[in-house]
């Protein structure tokens, strides 16, 4: 992992291979803030006029490679778009940020200034500074530089942003990991060897102790698997906690769709079902390293969704941890299954609020595109969500839970319907979201977070790579801290 280092001083003196300077938007040139006028000086004062001559008039997240003049220990000068100075915000910072260390890929050491929040500038460089090594048995290609050097950023600011990026790099690989090598009970042991490296306690139940504390929605979508499901729960208790927030991660470790089996075009992607569950998970561990003063219960389902004699079916009734009966009409649906277990186990424990996520349903890309989480639950709770991740740069947008997509969920056999009747697609994301209600109480502040776009990206922007994510590892982590 990339080691991040506060520093204090003149960048032009830093020793580094990369010296990184945010520059602010002009109408024919960049605007050279103050924080970069000592690299300036050792341009002879014309680094605006070299990066006009290249294109940059500083406009957000460009950035122009320059040959550092000899007055500089560095080989290189990067120049950031920072944009406008009066629309300069902390989401702005790490994208920058983000990109001038992507570009440093190859170069062993960075040091970056940036005007604004020396610690979004942190988090920025220290989110970026992610690869996913791979199976390549050869040439990995260029990795992220071994450290960088954040100015004007305290050693608490570095320190935060280092934890939140190795918990969002956690749940990368987790997601990134081939099916194959991360079965259900394989990612329960390995969330177990995280746990206790962050000390925190960890309870793992078998198939056996699934049948036996009666948690039908996981056992039946992981009843066509050679590889039983299991359900891991993660507990930290902070010493002096009066509040206490339940996390529920959705941890599909390969989803076929079952005997409702999912078409051929795609299905890789499936691997990264369970990045839900890699995120509650991440995030835990994340508020217990940061010493978050507030009581965590993580509870994650863990189970692959496959074809054999023993999947469930279409038309099974099954009964759930709190009691209720679901009518399944379609195997593909089985994330929110697993999830009412969860959630109904989150119950028990009376927490002050609960948050869920899941790669739910492709209803919400269709709905929000890939880069906007689909927010339901208490109107107060995904209001919090919302703004909370709004300003870590984790969007989300609230949807209602309208009274004839409500109807359509009746089951005239069970209590409930896992989808809608006739399997109608309307408001596909927000059917998931009811369904998951009926296994929270009203009185107990809650928000679904349906994160099947945002999960994964198809392209490199920013402090994102193509592949995993690690959302909302960021916001669940400031969501606890409310909470403080």
């Amino acid at each position: 992992m990339t080691e991040l280092i506060s520093a204090s001083g003149y960048i032009a003196d830093a020793r580094a291979d990369v010296i990184v300077v945010g520059v602010l938007a002009g109408e024919d040139a960049p605007i050279i803030p103050a924080s970069a006028s000592g690299v300036d000086a050792a341009f002879g004062g014309r680094l605006a006029n070299a990066l006009a001559a290249l294109d940059n008039t500083g406009s957000a997240s460009t950035l122009t490679r320059l040959p550092a003049p000899v007055e500089l220990a560095a080989k290189l000068v990067f120049a950031v778009g920072l944009g406008d100075p009066g629309e300069l915000d902390d989401e702005a910072l790490r994208r920058a940020a983000g990109t001038a260390v992507r570009a440093a890929f190859g170069h062993e050491s960075v040091a970056i200034i940036f005007e604004g929040d020396p610690e979004a500038t942190a988090t920025g460089a220290a989110l970026a500074a992610y690869k996913f090594e791979g199976y390549k048995t050869e040439g990995g290609g260029d990795g992220p530089p071994s450290s960088i050097t954040v100015y004007g950023a305290t050693e608490e600011a570095v320190e935060r942003a280092s934890v939140l990026a190795e918990s969002v790099a956690l749940v990368k690989d987790w997601s990134d990991t081939p099916a194959n090598l991360l079965r259900p009970p394989t990612f329960a042991v390995e969330i177990g060897r995280a746990a206790a490296e962050a000390g925190v306690e960890v309870e793992v139940l078998d198939a056996d102790a699934l049948s036996a504390g009666g948690y039908g929605g996981v056992l039946a979508v992981g009843g066509g698997s050679s590889a039983a499901p299991r359900l891991v729960r993660l507990s930290y208790r902070p010493e002096g906690a009066t509040k206490h927030v339940a996390l529920v991660g959705k941890g599909i470790t390969f989803d076929s769709g079952g005997l409702s089996l999912k078409p051929t075009a795609g299905m890789w992607d499936m691997k990264g079902d369970m990045a839900g569950a890699a995120a509650v998970v991440g995030a835990t561990l994340a508020a217990a390293r940061l010493g978050v003063e507030v009581n965590v219960t993580c509870t994650v389902g863990l189970a692959e969704n496959m074809v054999s004699g023993s999947s469930y079916r279409p038309s099974d009734v099954i009964t759930i941890r709190n009691g209720k009966t679901v009518e399944i009409l379609n195997t593909d649906a089985e994330g929110r299954l697993v999830l009412a277990d969860a959630l109904s186990r989150a119950v028990e424990d009376e927490p002050d609020a609960i948050y869920d996520v899941a790669t739910l349903t492709g209803g919400q890309i269709m709905a929000l595109g890939k880069r906007t989480m689909g927010l339901m639950g208490s109107d107060a709770e995904t209001e919090r969500v919302r703004r909370i991740g709004e300003e870590v740069g984790e969007n989300g947008w609230p949807m209602p839970f309208p009274e004839d997509v409500v109807g359509l969920m009746e089951s005239s056999i069970a209590d409930v319907s896992q989808c809608a009747t006739g399997l109608k697609r309307d408001a596909h994301m927000i059917q998931g979201g009811i369904f998951l209600s009926n296994f929270v109480p009203e009185e107990i502040p809650w928000a679904h977070l349906d994160i099947a776009g945002p999960a994964g990206s198809d392209a490199t922007y920013g402090y994102i790579a193509k592949g995993a994510t690690g959302v909302p590892v960021r916001t669940l982590v400031a969501l606890i801290e409310d909470f403080e």
